[in-house]
């Protein structure tokens, strides 16, 4: 580091007599210079030192100034005891007194707070508040500062303390320092930079130390012995420096540590006073006669620089060493003033005042960046350039050469003819290495450490600035004190060129004939002998690596990408492809790298070029290389050819062609064309040719059409070249159907699969029309009918089955396919039925069924379960060998559709909250269910529901015994917990309840007039005959109804003929009038009453059974049915095979109406209600036309 005093000027009063400079400050932009001297102000211009205004307002010594951080006022006080107030236009606004003389000002950095010190007090202003705020101080107050954020006011105090007070003036931390009685702090300031992790309160005292706080009071470090009375503290802006004067008439300037780097200016007095220029390195002292000077401070430069690794300076006691490439950065801290640097390899060299330390990296890994002490060599040295190696360091002083051991023992000494004045490591074995010397003579040495003599390489006239040698040791570059580079070759010592215009040198370590130099802004590269490459460039060349330069400029090393293509493109001029490689290599854009290796292919270069697109990954060209690789290991030798193929890469048609038109290849330049759809061209290159050439010409035209979305255009060429395959598939994707159908009817009918194509797309398009058009010129009714199934045109498709029956099932399996899937399945199973798939139609259903019960659809699943039992029976008819499993498969589906139908009613009065059915209903349909699931239960039907709707119902009836019965049984279940605490609380009431039923709900046997029992172990039928009950399928009372069948004999046909005709009975009518028809009168009689008829047949025969466990029906014969009524039969009509079923109703009054679906009874108004509620029956769906 060097001081320069800028300028420098006296304080004189009015006698001449000197005025002692008590302080001083800048105006926050560095512009001004205020300066207490004597009993004025006086304000300086910083730039060159004339007094802008001297000030007075002041009756005696001002001892102190400050200026507010905004610019706009700044402060001075007194020991007059007066604080006066200033404007930047240096006028006096306001003047403010304390009690003792005024020893300290400062303004606060955020607020503008002014702090004025006395002896014994200190008092607060801030131009928001009209009185100042004073606060009493235990010891005289010697200074005072404000921390970076303006919340704290550190005073530094005469008996040794320091007291840190908060913007309201109240103490928080008290510095109680040792030997504070002997060390007046005179001195304090806190650190100005932001960055740093806490406040830092510098502090110096006539105790002659220099220490450093934490905001808490915590001493940072150890105490710095200065060794005279500092007087002032002042820190540079970004606080890595502090500048103490004082007593031994000296400025030093120290880090933040403390470590004294340097004597910033020696007055011949005492130092009473310094400031540091804001953001700047110019430092102002004040001193005891008078004198004022401004230094700037010249940082020096001191670093080291090996191929990628860079060691610098920083803040003058710490080394950074950046790796160029990575920008990875390490600092290591040496705290003391850091004067040489040197780095080799491994090995790095530092110079400090009384030592040289030596650092290793800790492993041989290139991207290593951390380093150890090896070795100390405690011993001071005075050199003008360091140098480290592998084992030893060379030291330069002027003509002398020392070579020392890491120990610190001289080993070697050369002594030259001249000044040295440059100095660099070349490399070589560890302990042999080679060093490159230039002289102020003009000569150029070679010194190899273990060698006593040096090697005279060359003698020039002109004295070296700047040399290095290329990375093959044949040639020298050398920049000599007139700014010329200089190139010799060492081995003939010829100059080889110069240029001018250079400060430094620098040979590329990658290649031996680039090198670079730097001069008047402008960066050069020249390589071999073609002329110079020029950019702008800032600086000095260090160093340059492949396309990587290393540039100094002012303190910073920077690297540079500087891409090789003006050198690479001069090689490929001169058609010097390896070499043009090789700058390539260094760092070129792809677009260098693309240029290199079309260059290299045109010149037939195959290794280059392939290794040049391998770089740019370029495949198609590798396979073109690879392909005349291969061609050429086979024979092939026609270059013309292989640059013709060349040529078509590029793009080069017409070239290309004719080179292959030259090699008689004419079909390879044909097969170019077409391959590129350039067939104007290629019908050009063709002339008058083969007819076959062009018609495969075509062909290709249209495959280009079509892929280039020209489809119509690519029709139309298929159809010219014959093509009609693809002419169809384009025209059918486009949906064209006009040009579909007119180029079916130009093709031959004998192209069937051309038509068939056709008509296939017609009917996508469709064009069901266009498309039967076309299967009739094939005569392909199949295709047609399944086409017409495909459209789901039944009526055609049935139109046309009628007159080729062989297809009548690829039209009704679809058709009831697609029935069911619109829930149509009547319809469905009369198509299954007419195409003969009877299994198909039971398996729709069946899995319908399967689905209503898993949905609890019960209503459905009776449903489909009685569309089951039909279909069962119709199979039956059809199929006599299956008609035992169908009949007993019929009663099974008829029994489920029953329980389900009356599951339904019990289910929903079960889950929802209300229900329409009467509780009559209701108890007998669950005691139907019961009777039916007793031993077998269909899935989905909970027996614990119907027990528990009987249960309940039967309370309410008053059918106690039942509802016990129920109630007992449902304990033995597994109950829903919906159901528990009704069943448990059922089963205590139910107890207090007599234990018999009533009687008017016992079921009566019409045949046998016998009282049943409400559940029966038999089943729904009567416990003495077995006639089963007949119930109504809708509340489900039993019916007045006896069954009865047919003598043998007789067939069902025939005794519904008898009962039609019948003659009905006559109703007996009362009252004394009896009417008496005859012949030709009718009489009517008072009084007598005619003689009762004999006993009716049929009801004679209703006791005819026996005691068997077996039901025995009652057997009507002729004469027996032509006394019956016809009113009072009922007659359910079963498909053939089943037999009629006849029932008598024995009270002809009861009204009961029969579904001629379905074949259930009903009683009649409830049929009615059902139907005109729902509009069909109710159990099977079937809608009646009256």
């Amino acid at each position: 580091m060097k001081a320069v005093p800028t300028w420098v000027d006296k304080v004189l009063d009015g006698n001449k007599h000197e005025q002692c400079v008590w302080d001083l400050c800048f105006s926050p932009d560095g512009s001004r210079l205020i300066v207490a001297a004597g009993n004025r102000v006086f304000v300086y211009d910083a730039t060159d030192g004339s007094i802008i205004q001297p000030l007075k307002g002041h009756k005696e010594t001002v001892y102190c100034v400050a200026y507010a951080t905004d610019g706009k006022r700044f402060a001075s006080g007194s020991a007059d005891k007066s604080v006066i107030i200033w404007t930047d236009k240096l006028e006096g606004i306001l003047k403010y007194t304390h009690n003792e003389a005024i020893q300290s000002l400062a303004y606060n950095p955020v607020t503008h707070q002014l702090a004025s010190c006395a002896v014994t007090d200190f008092g607060l202003w801030s131009p928001e508040q009209k009185s100042v705020s004073k606060h009493k101080v235990s010891s005289r107050i010697t200074c005072c500062s404000w921390t970076n954020d303006g919340q704290y006011l550190a005073l530094g105090l005469y008996n040794g303390f320091v007291s840190i007070r908060n913007k309201a003036g109240e103490e928080k931390v008290k510095i109680e320092r040792p030997q504070a009685n002997i060390a007046p702090v005179w001195s304090v300031s806190w650190n100005p930079n932001k960055d740093e992790p806490g406040d830092m309160l510098a502090i110096v005292d006539w105790g002659q130390r220099l220490s450093f706080y934490q905001l808490a009071g915590k001493q940072i470090g150890k105490d710095r012995i200065l060794g005279y009375d500092p007087c002032c503290l002042s820190w540079f802006s970004k606080g890595e420096y502090v500048v103490i004067g004082g007593g031994n008439k000296q400025c030093a300037l120290h880090t933040k540590e403390g470590v004294k780097l340097s004597t910033i200016g020696e007055p011949n007095s005492w130092v009473w006073s310094c400031a540091v220029k804001p953001d700047s390195n110019f430092v102002a002292i004040g001193s005891n006669d008078g004198t004022i000077a401004l230094y700037q401070l010249m940082f020096t430069t001191v670093h080291g620089l090996y191929k990628d690794r860079y060691a610098y300076r920083d803040n003058m006691t710490d080394i950074i060493i950046q790796h160029l490439i990575t920008d990875q950065k390490v600092r290591i801290k040496c705290r003391d003033l850091v004067k040489k640097i040197a780095i080799y390899k491994n090995r790095l060299a530092v110079q400090l005042p009384d030592r040289i330390i030596v650092y290793e990296l800790y492993s041989d890994d290139v991207a290593d960046m951390h380093y150890r002490v090896k070795e100390k060599i405690n011993k001071k040295f005075d050199c003008n350039l360091l140098v480290v190696c592998s084992q030893h360091l060379i030291l330069c002083q002027e003509k002398r050469l020392q070579c020392l051991s890491f120990s610190g023992e001289r080993e070697k000494e050369w002594v030259m003819e001249s000044i040295i004045r440059y100095i660099k490591v070349i490399g070589g074995p560890s302990g042999k290495e080679g060093l490159l010397v230039g002289l102020k003579n003009g000569q150029i040495m070679k010194i190899f450490v273990d060698n006593a003599f040096p090697i005279l390489l060359l003698k020039q006239s002109t004295s070296v600035r700047c040399l290095d040698l290329s990375c093959s040791r044949n040639k020298l570059a050398v920049v000599d004190e007139q700014n010329t580079c200089l190139v010799y070759d060492l081995n003939t010592k010829d100059l080889l060129f110069q240029e001018r215009n250079a400060n430094s040198v620098s040979w590329n370590t990658q290649y031996e004939d680039m090198l670079c130099f730097s001069g008047n802004g402008m960066l050069n590269i020249k390589a071999s002998n073609f002329p110079v490459h020029q950019q702008k460039m800032q600086g000095f060349v260090v160093g340059f690596s492949g396309s990587k330069i290393f540039c100094l400029h002012v303190y910073a090393m920077s690297s540079v990408d500087v891409p090789q293509s003006a050198p690479m493109y001069q090689y490929l001029e001169k058609k010097m492809f390896k070499d043009a490689y090789k700058v390539a290599c260094l760092g070129v854009t792809e677009g260098d790298w693309e240029a290199l290796a079309h260059d290299a292919l045109e010149g037939l270069d195959f290794d280059i070029a392939k290794r040049a697109f391998i770089r740019i990954r370029d495949l198609r060209y590798l396979e073109l290389i690879h392909g005349i690789e291969e061609r050429k290991r086979r024979g092939e030798q026609d270059n013309m050819v292989f640059l013709g193929d060349i040529y078509a890469y590029q793009t080069k048609f017409q070239e290309a062609a004719k080179l292959f038109k030259k090699s008689n290849q004419e079909q390879r330049a044909l097969n170019m064309y077409t391959d590129l759809r350039m067939f104007d061209s290629a019908k050009e290159f063709l002339g008058a040719g083969d007819a076959q050439d062009k018609k495969l010409l075509i062909t290709k035209q249209a495959d280009w059409a079509k892929s280039s979305n020209e489809p119509k255009a690519a029709a139309e060429m298929y159809i010219s070249a014959g093509e009609y395959l693809k002419a169809i598939d384009i025209i059918g994707d486009h949906g064209w159907p006009d040009m579909m159908i007119d180029l079916a009817r130009k093709i031959d009918k004998a192209d069937r699969e051309a038509l068939s194509r056709a008509a296939l797309h017609l009917g996508k398009l469709g064009e069901f029309g266009y498309a039967a058009e076309v299967y009739s010129k094939m005569g392909d009714q199949k295709a047609l009918i399944a086409m017409r199934v495909e459209a789901k045109h039944w009526d055609d498709a049935f139109t046309l089955v009628e007159k080729h029956p062989e297809y009548k099932s690829d039209v009704y399996v679809p058709y009831a396919q697609w029935l069911a899937e619109k829930d149509r399945f009547e319809e469905a199973q009369q198509a299954f039925h007419k195409a003969g798939l009877q299994a198909e139609a039971v398996k729709v259903l069946e899995q319908l069924t399967l689905n209503a019960v898993n949905e609890t659809r019960f209503d459905d699943a009776g449903y489909y379960f009685w569309k089951l039992s039909i279909q069962c029976l119709d199979i039956a008819r059809e199929e006599p060998e299956r008609r035992h499993d169908m009949l007993q498969k019929f009663k099974d589906f008829q029994a489920k559709a029953d329980i389900y139908y009356v599951y339904h009613t019990i289910n929903r009065h079960v889950v929802e909250p209300f229900t329409s059915v009467l509780p009559e209903g209701l108890f007998n349909m669950s005691r139907f269910l019961l009777h039916k699931i007793d031993e077998d239960i269909p899935n989905g039907v909970s027996k614990s529901a119907t027990l528990f709707t009987l249960a309940k119902q039967s309370k309410n009836l008053g059918a106690y015994k039942l509802a016990r019965t129920a109630y007992e049984r449902l304990r033995l279940l597994k109950l829903p917990r919906r159901f528990q605490d009704a069943v448990d609380l059922g089963c205590l009431t139910i107890r207090s309840k007599p234990f018999h039923d009533t009687e008017d709900l016992l079921p009566m046997c019409y045949r046998c007039s016998t009282t049943n029992p409400l559940l029966n172990k038999s089943g729904h039928q009567c416990v003495n005959c077995k006639q089963p009950f007949v119930p109504s399928f809708v509340n489900f009372e039993v019916l007045p109804l006896v069954e009865f069948t047919l003598e043998e004999g007789m067939t069902d046909e025939e005794a519904e003929h008898i009962l039609n005709m019948s003659i009905p009975k006559q109703k007996k009518k009362s009252g004394p009038w009896s009417e008496t028809r005859m012949a030709n009168f009718q009489s009517l009689r008072l009084g007598d009453e005619p003689p009762e008829d004999d006993e009716d047949p049929f009801t004679a025969r209703l006791k005819s059974y026996n005691d068997s466990d077996e039901f025995q029906p009652v057997i009507v014969n002729k004469p027996t049915l032509q006394t019956m009524s016809r009113s009072d039969v009922f007659i359910l009509k079963w498909p053939k095979p089943l037999r009629y079923q006849f029932f008598r109703s024995l009270l002809p009054d009861v009204p009961i109406t029969t579904c001629s679906s379905c074949n259930k009874l009903f009683h009649t108004d409830d049929f009615e209600q059902q139907y005109l509620q729902r509009g069909y029956c109710p159990f099977c769906r079937c809608k009646f036309e009256e």
